[in-house]
């Protein structure tokens, strides 16, 4: 996730030079970025540490992390399991901020779920102007809410994968060519997605649900497809159950963790 971020800030212009990585290896590395292998090699203090390392890693690195940043600084988390007390523990004086994007965040259309107990407006301000150009922050209300917001916009994008993919799959077994229904499936998604995104920011909003509409008339094919989504929800439980179980193991993996941390 790093990785991809990287590319998008370097996609909208900034200096690769701005950036230094503690990385191991310097696979999936933008050029121009200064990477150390260590955090023992940098030998300098930063006022913002992003930490996106293997939650299991953290309470054996979390040292090398803190002699990175300078006291007081900003520690930016995307440790999906790690709740903000644990690392507050682990970054004594640092000013947690937790962040949950996804893989968009390289073409500037992730969503950017954050969490602060600490953050003043004006943190907040600068925070959303540092992540505008990977896609669109979003501040929770509550920490708790951090699973749920994983499950709908950090995993979203594997289940609307999978709804691609099982659409190409459904025009191909109705006759069409596979890599046509692919082709066909992949586009009109694209299609769609813009559109109501456009329609949800236009002088007359509307909701995806109020688009549908628009293409279903009454009696007509679209409507009968809708016939089998719709019966008793069938679609909308499919969809919960799956972002619960997601939100679920997100919940049960955070309890390992912290307890790690405890």
């Amino acid at each position: 996730m790093g990785g991809a971020m990287l590319r998008g800030w370097i996609a909208s212009g900034v200096e690769p030079g701005r950036f230094h990585v503690v990385k191991p290896s310097t696979s999936g590395l933008p050029l121009g970025v200064h990477h150390y292998r260590s955090a023992a090699e940098v030998g300098a203090q930063f006022d913002t540490v992003m930490l996106g390392i293997k939650p299991q890693k953290l309470r054996a690195l979390a040292g090398q992390v803190s002699g990175l940043l300078l006291p007081g600084g900003t520690l930016i988390s995307l440790l999906g399991g790690t709740r903000s007390a644990s690392l507050q523990r682990l970054f004594t004086g640092a000013h947690v901020i937790r962040l949950m994007p996804n893989l968009a965040v390289e073409i500037g259309k992730s969503p950017l779920g954050l969490w602060s107990g600490m953050a003043t407006p004006s943190d907040r301000s600068a925070i959303n102007t540092w992540l505008s150009p990977l896609g669109r922050p979003v501040w929770l209300s509550a920490e708790d809410q951090m699973d749920a917001l994983t499950a709908l916009a950090g995993s979203g994008p594997a289940f609307i994968y999978r709804i691609i993919d099982a659409m190409a799959q459904a025009g191909a077994r109705l006759g069409l060519d596979p890599e046509q229904s692919a082709r066909l499936a992949l586009t009109m998604t694209e299609g769609a997605a813009a559109l109501a995104a456009a329609s949800s920011v236009a002088a007359d909003p509307q909701t995806p649900a109020q688009l549908a509409a628009r293409v279903a008339a009454p009696g007509g094919m679209t409507q009968a497809g809708l016939d089998i989504l719709d019966n008793n929800d069938m679609l909308l439980q499919l969809i919960t159950a799956t972002l619960s179980a997601t939100a679920q193991r997100g919940a049960e993996l955070a309890q390992l963790t912290n307890e790690d941390m405890a």
